[in-house]
C-alpha cells in the first residue's frame, strides 16, 4: 500500500512539472542568500577590516543585506508556488472522499473531509518547503565554502554527508514505527472513548478485570510501540550531530592546519556562518519535518485512498462500555444439576478492618426462579448486600456463589445484572441505550415487547421510537429508571438485583416492572424495597436488621419477626433525629437498629408518587439501603 501511494506520488509531481520548475527557480533566490551569508562576511574581514578598509568591509555587509531582502522576497514567491502545488492534491482527495461518500454512504466521509484532508494538504506543503530548502541551502552554502577556499569542504562535507545518510538510511524504519505507534496510540485513545463513558455500568456489570485486561493490552502495544520508536529516534538524532553539529568542531580543531594551507581567518568565519546559520537549521528542520510528517502523510494518505472502508466503529452516538451480561448463561458450573440463583455460606462484610460488620455470617439461598425482597432500615446493609452478589465488593469472610459459581468471577458477572438507584443514559438513540448489555442486534420486536412489559412504551412512543435521540438531562430520573430497567430487562443475565431501581416511580409503575422481571423466563429478581408493596408481591422476603435479621414468607415473618411487623404496620420505632427539625432533614433509621443516626433524607416533594403503606413513615426513602 505504501509503494503505491509512492507510485502515484510521483506520477502526481510528474504531472505537476511547470510547477516545480517554478519552485525551483524562485528558490534559487534562497541559494543566492546562503552563498551572501558565509561569503559576504569572509570578505569583508579578509579585504576590508582586516586591512584597514572598512569602508569596504561596510560594503560587502550591505551586499550581504540586500541578500537577504532579495531571499525574502524568493521564499515569498516560493510559498505561493508550493500553494499551486499542494492545492490541486487536495482537491484531488476531496473529490475521492466525496465521491467515496456518495457511492459507498460513508458515515466518515465529513470526517476526511474536514479533518484528514486538511492535514494531508497541511503536512505535505511542509515537506515541501524542508526538502526544497535544504536541497537548495547546501548548494549554497557548498558553493561558497568551495569559493572561499577548497580545503574547508574537506572539513564539512564528509561528516555532512555521513549524517544525511544516516537519516536517509533510518527514514523508511522510523517511518514505520512512527507510523506503528499512530496506529497504537488511536488504539488506545479509541478504546478509552469507548470504556470511560461507560465506567459506571463497567462497575455496575462487573467487568472491571475484563476491561482493566483489554486496556492494558492496548497500553502494553503502545509502550512497545513507544520504546521502539525511541530507538530508532536516537538514530536521527546522531545523524543531527553527526551532519549538523561535528563539523563546527572540526572546524574549531582544524584551524591550525588550514590555516596553513592558505585559509584566511575570513574565509574559516564564513565557513562557520554557512555551518551554523544555514547547514545546521536547515538539515534539523529535513530530519524532524520529513522524519515525522512524512509517516504521518503517508498513513494519513493511505487512509484518505483505500478502497474500502472499515465501519467497525460504529456510526457515533453511544459509546459502548464491554459488558459482561452479554455472555449469560445460566447454569451450573458441571451443568448436571441445576444450582440456586446466588448463595451466601457465613458472610461477613465490613467498611474498613476496625468497623462493625455491616453483615455479619449471613447464609442464605435463593432457588433460581424465586423473587425476593429485601427490606430494612436505610443504611442497614441492602445495597451492600446487593453489590457483594454482584461482585463489586468482597467479602471478610465467607462465600458467594451465582448459579454456582463462585463471586467475583468472570462466570458469574455474566450472569447478573444490577440496576442501581441512580440509573444511566447516555446519548445516542433509544434503541442503543436498551441494546447496551446486549452483544447482538436486538430486533425491533423484542424491543417493543420489552418496553411494553415494563412500562416504557408511553416514553418511548413520546420520544418518536426506538431509532429517536436521547437528551439524557432532558429525562426525569423516573424515566431514566424505566430506561436503565428496560435495558436489563433485555439482557441475558437470569439474576436480575434493582437496588431501589424504581424509588422514582409510582407505586403502579413500579408493580408493573417488578412483575414484568419476575415472569422473565428462567429469571430470578431481587429487589431492595423501598416500599413495604413490593415485599408483598415477593415469594420471599430478607428482613436485615442485624442481629434480628430473618428470612421467609409474608405470613412467616408477621409471625416470627417483629422488625417486619413494625415496618408492614409503619410504626416507625423512636426516632434517633426530632421528626421536621429545623434544617429540614427527617431521620430515617429509628433508634436501636444498626446504621441509625446518620441515614436522613429531604423532606418535601422528591418528584416521585407513593402508596400508603410504604415503609416507616410513608415516604420513599431517597438514600440507597
Amino acid at each position: 500500500m505504501t509503494d503505491g501511494i509512492h507510485r502515484r506520488g510521483l506520477r502526481f509531481l510528474r504531472g505537476r512539472r511547470p510547477v516545480l520548475v517554478r519552485l525551483a527557480g524562485w528558490s534559487v533566490l534562497e541559494t543566492g542568500q546562503t552563498f551572501l551569508i558565509g561569503y559576504a562576511p569572509a570578505r569583508a574581514l579578509d579585504a576590508g577590516f582586516l586591512r584597514g578598509r572598512p569602508e569596504v568591509g561596510l560594503g560587502w555587509l550591505g551586499v550581504a543585506g540586500i541578500g537577504v531582502v532579495l531571499g525574502a522576497y524568493g521564499t515569498a514567491r516560493v510559498y505561493a508556488a508550493v500553494a499551486a502545488l499542494v492545492e490541486p492534491l487536495r482537491d484531488r482527495l476531496v473529490e475521492r472522499v466525496v465521491g467515496r461518500g456518495v457511492r459507498e454512504g460513508d458515515h466518515r466521509a465529513l470526517s476526511g473531509l474536514t479533518q484528514q484532508t486538511e492535514i494531508a494538504r497541511d503536512t505535505f506543503a511542509g515537506l515541501v518547503m524542508v526538502s526544497r530548502s535544504f536541497v537548495f541551502t547546501a548548494v549554497g552554502a557548498l558553493v561558497g565554502l568551495f569559493s572561499l577556499a577548497p580545503p574547508l569542504l574537506l572539513v564539512v562535507v564528509p561528516p555532512l554527508a555521513a549524517g544525511v545518510a544516516l537519516f536517509a538510511a533510518t527514514l523508511r524504519p522510523l517511518a514505520r514505527r512512527q507510523e506503528a505507534f499512530l496506529v497504537a496510540d488511536e488504539a488506545l485513545a479509541g478504546h478509552l472513548g469507548t470504556v470511560c463513558p461507560g465506567l459506571r455500568d463497567v462497575t455496575a456489570a462487573g467487568a472491571e478485570e475484563r476491561v482493566a485486561a483489554d486496556t492494558a493490552v492496548r497500553v502494553d502495544a503502545e509502550e512497545r510501540a513507544a520504546r521502539s520508536l525511541a530507538r530508532w529516534s536516537t538514530l536521527r538524532v546522531a545523524s543531527l550531530a553527526i551532519g549538523g553539529q561535528l563539523p563546527i568542531v572540526l572546524l574549531l580543531a582544524t584551524t591550525p592546519w588550514l590555516l596553513r594551507h592558505d585559509v584566511t581567518p575570513g574565509a574559516l568565519l564564513g565557513a562557520l556562518a554557512y555551518v551554523t546559520q544555514s547547514l545546521l537549521p536547515a538539515l534539523t528542520n529535513l530530519v524532524h519535518g520529513l522524519g515525522t510528517s512524512g509517516s504521518r502523510l503517508t498513513v494519513v494518505l493511505r487512509r484518505l485512498t483505500a478502497q474500502g472502508t472499515d465501519h467497525s466503529h460504529g456510526t457515533g452516538g453511544a459509546h459502548r462500555a464491554p459488558s459482561a451480561e452479554s455472555a449469560a448463561v445460566p447454569g451450573s458450573p458441571d451443568n448436571t444439576t441445576p444450582a440456586p440463583a446466588f448463595s451466601l455460606s457465613s458472610l461477613t462484610f465490613a467498611y474498613g478492618p476496625h468497623s462493625a460488620p455491616v453483615i455479619d455470617g449471613l447464609d442464605l439461598a435463593l432457588p433460581a426462579g424465586s423473587h425476593l425482597a429485601v427490606v430494612g432500615p436505610s443504611g442497614i446493609g441492602k445495597s451492600t448486600l446487593t453489590a457483594l452478589v454482584a461482585g463489586l465488593l468482597e467479602p471478610g469472610h465467607g462465600t458467594i456463589q451465582v448459579c454456582g459459581w463462585p463471586v467475583p468471577g468472570v462466570e458469574t458477572s455474566a450472569r447478573r445484572v444490577l440496576i442501581p438507584q441512580e440509573a444511566y443514559v447516555h446519548t445516542g438513540t433509544l434503541a442503543e441505550n436498551l441494546a447496551y448489555l446486549r452483544p447482538d442486534p436486538v430486533p425491533e420486536a423484542e424491543l417493543l415487547e420489552a418496553a411494553d412489559a415494563v412500562g416504557l412504551t408511553p416514553l418511548l412512543e413520546r420520544l418518536g421510537g426506538p431509532a429517536a435521540e436521547v437528551d439524557p438531562a432532558a429525562l426525569s430520573a423516573g424515566e431514566r429508571q424505566l430506561v436503565a430497567l428496560t435495558r436489563a430487562y433485555l439482557s441475558y443475565a437470569p439474576l436480575a438485583l434493582l437496588d431501589e431501581a424504581t424509588c422514582h416511580l409510582d407505586a403502579r409503575a413500579e408493580e408493573r416492572a417488578e412483575r414484568a422481571f419476575a415472569r422473565r423466563p428462567g429469571g430470578t429478581l431481587v429487589v431492595v424495597a423501598h416500599r413495604i408493596s413490593s415485599a408483598l408481591r415477593a415469594h420471599r422476603i430478607l428482613v436485615m436488621d442485624g442481629p434480628r435479621t430473618a428470612y421467609g414468607t409474608h405470613e412467616e415473618l408477621m409471625r416470627d419477626s417483629a422488625p417486619y411487623r413494625e415496618l408492614v404496620a409503619g410504626r416507625p420505632s423512636q426516632p434517633a433525629l426530632p421528626l421536621r427539625d429545623a434544617d429540614r432533614v427527617d431521620a430515617v433509621a429509628g433508634a436501636g437498629l444498626a446504621g441509625d443516626g446518620r441515614h436522613v433524607v429531604p423532606h418535601g416533594p422528591v418528584g416521585e408518587m407513593q402508596a400508603p403503606g410504604d415503609l416507616r413513615d410513608g415516604r420513599s426513602l431517597g438514600g440507597q439501603g
